[in-house]
């Protein structure tokens, strides 16, 4: 059968060739017979040609039966194809609300498919359910951060990515003792930009599974910490700002909750214009904001600072306070803007891009790489 749209969906061409065998004819002899052309008639055998007034009172007259009963026929079949375009639309609406179908193509984390039943069939992989009516479960860690009931599609979408490559990085096996020790190594990476660069290979030794997944359009999030089997923690950057005090304060977030053991968190405006101000978050995101800022410039420090400089923050004065403290003058500037001494149009050129440098030695799924996973 040419064409079927379900089960008991037949076109007429499926009852003509039951007339036609009842009567030992071909489709040439039923060409013959209706004087018409064969390729006329097996485009109407098909499905292709719609039975006509004209067509359904020829196969009356060649069949000994009514022309009411082609066209019933006909539309009966005509309906029913519209039914399933119908019920394949409201499909495909599910599937582009469970998920980014057209941005997870375009990155191939899923193939390239017109069918509905196809892409459903990715997506409950991708997403690891069963049916469309599950919500998604990042089932990784017994904790969930205060956000992840108001997870959008396109940021489960973005965690299941990360989560699938994570499982392929190799680390050594987290030692919470081996981690805390092995921070300061790392705090001494922020002196210089070109540092970042050893991040990754810092924190597999420390046992931290660290990629970067570019964001998808829609998104705000910056970063996710969450736990394999419970017991591997996984970092993941979007790289949403390219700039190294981003970098900075958004990992450093990251591994407060992965030094507390604080399971599933999704983070999201950590830094920027339009950031969630942390007296309005989670006591355990407060931490983190406190933390990461204290890993990066001693807080005491910087108070000390903003009371003799204030408003006066020059190029000058800011390159000497970071030297001071090894750290990199960019993320001085970043700390002054998160606590609003200096609005985020200040000191712009200190405030340098990294991504070029970073996504040479972590792994990467994003502008222009593909990692296996």
């Amino acid at each position: 059968m040419a064409v079927r749209a379900t089960d008991d969906l037949f076109p007429p061409g499926e009852f003509i060739r039951d007339e036609l065998k009842a009567r030992n004819w071909t489709q040439r002899d039923l060409a013959k017979i209706l004087g018409r052309p064969a390729k006329s008639v097996n485009h109407i055998m098909s499905g292709k040609t719609s039975i006509t007034t004209k067509t359904a009172q020829e196969l009356a007259a060649a069949f000994e039966t009514s022309a009411e009963l082609w066209l019933n026929l006909e539309s009966a079949y005509r309906l029913g194809l519209e039914r399933r375009d119908q019920v394949d639309v409201a499909r495909r609406a599910r599937l582009y609300q469970k998920a980014p179908i057209s941005e997870m193509m375009k990155r191939q984390w899923i193939r390239e498919c017109d069918e509905v039943e196809g892409i459903e069939r990715q997506v409950l992989d991708f997403l690891r359910i069963e049916s469309l009516d599950e919500v998604p479960s990042l089932n990784v860690a017994a904790r969930k951060s205060a956000s992840y009931e108001d997870t959008t599609p396109d940021e489960f979408a973005w965690c299941f990515r990360a989560l699938r490559i994570a499982r392929t990085i190799e680390t050594q096996p987290f030692e919470s003792g081996r981690f805390l020790a092995g921070l300061e190594r790392l705090r001494r990476l922020t002196a210089a930009r070109e540092d970042i660069r050893e991040v990754p290979r810092l924190l597999a030794e420390l046992g931290v599974r660290f990629l970067i997944v570019e964001r998808l359009p829609r998104m705000r999030l910056d970063g996710v910490t969450l736990w394999i089997d419970g017991a591997s923690p996984v970092v993941a950057m979007s790289l949403r700002y390219d700039r190294l005090d981003w970098f900075w304060f958004t990992l450093s977030h990251e591994l407060s909750h992965v030094k507390h053991g604080d399971g599933l968190s999704i983070d999201r405006d950590l830094v920027g214009t339009k950031r969630q101000r942390s007296e309005d978050k989670p006591e355990f995101e407060q931490r983190a904001d406190r933390e990461a800022c204290e890993f990066l410039v001693p807080q005491a420090e910087l108070r000390s600072f903003i009371t003799r400089v204030r408003p006066l923050y020059s190029r000058k004065r800011i390159i000497q306070f970071a030297n001071l403290h090894q750290v990199h003058p960019g993320i001085v500037v970043g700390q002054l803007q998160f606590r609003e001494e200096m609005p985020y149009s200040h000191s712009r050129d200190m405030l340098e891009a990294v991504r070029h440098i970073i996504i040479d030695s972590a792994v990467t799924d994003g502008w222009g790489y593909l990692p296996a996973a």
